[in-house]
């Protein structure tokens, strides 16, 4: 049987997963950029224009990742495997899973912390919490302490995975980066229905 170019198969990633992955990719840039802009450049007019968007990308970013968290889930049996030596395609995977586990608590922290510090939360102008009542530390504490430790753990991890993404492609020469860049419509067609 052939695969859809939708799903993934063995030969590469399919459309949903390559998707999902390059906006969320993008997504990231723009996220480290807001955080990297507050730092160097605060109370300028570009800080305060890309800090305006830190919450609701990060919010998007929290939506995506539970959507691919489950599509992967769904997938994971046409998934293609890691290349190289067993120990490689072991830290591949506890690589991945340490990403996906940050995609997830990193903006979860920044929404508990929003929803229960009194000023509530809005993403893209929709307000999700209102403001008021009184700020809960026991919630947002955990928080504060977190949030932005986290999120360069997580700037971190995804530069390794580039890293790694960039050393199968140029030094290995493997079929990793192909995988995630043209998906498995690259593939022979002999080989398609294996």
């Amino acid at each position: 049987m052939a695969t859809s170019t939708l799903a993934d198969s063995r030969f590469g990633y399919g459309l949903v997963s390559r998707v999902l992955h390059w906006t969320m990719a993008l997504l990231f840039v723009w996220q480290f950029v807001t955080v990297v802009l507050s730092a160097v450049a605060e109370d300028t007019a570009i800080e305060r224009f890309f800090w305006g968007t830190h919450y609701s990308v990060g919010f998007t970013l929290w939506v995506l990742v539970l959507l691919r968290g489950a599509w992967g889930l769904s997938q994971l049996k046409h998934r293609p495997p890691h290349e190289g030596p067993p120990l490689l395609q072991r830290a591949a995977t506890l690589g991945h899973l340490a990403l996906y586990l940050l995609m997830v608590i990193v903006p979860s922290l920044a929404i508990l912390r929003a929803a229960n510090n009194g000023r509530g939360l809005r993403v893209y102008g929709i307000e999700l919490v209102a403001p008021g009542g009184e700020a809960n530390p026991a919630l947002t504490a955990p928080a504060n302490l977190l949030h932005g430790f986290l999120g360069w753990t997580l700037f971190v991890l995804i530069a390794g995975h580039i890293a790694m993404a960039l050393w199968h492609g140029l030094v290995r020469r493997d079929a990793t980066l192909r995988r995630m860049t043209r998906g498995p419509e690259r593939c022979p067609r002999s080989l398609r229905s294996v």
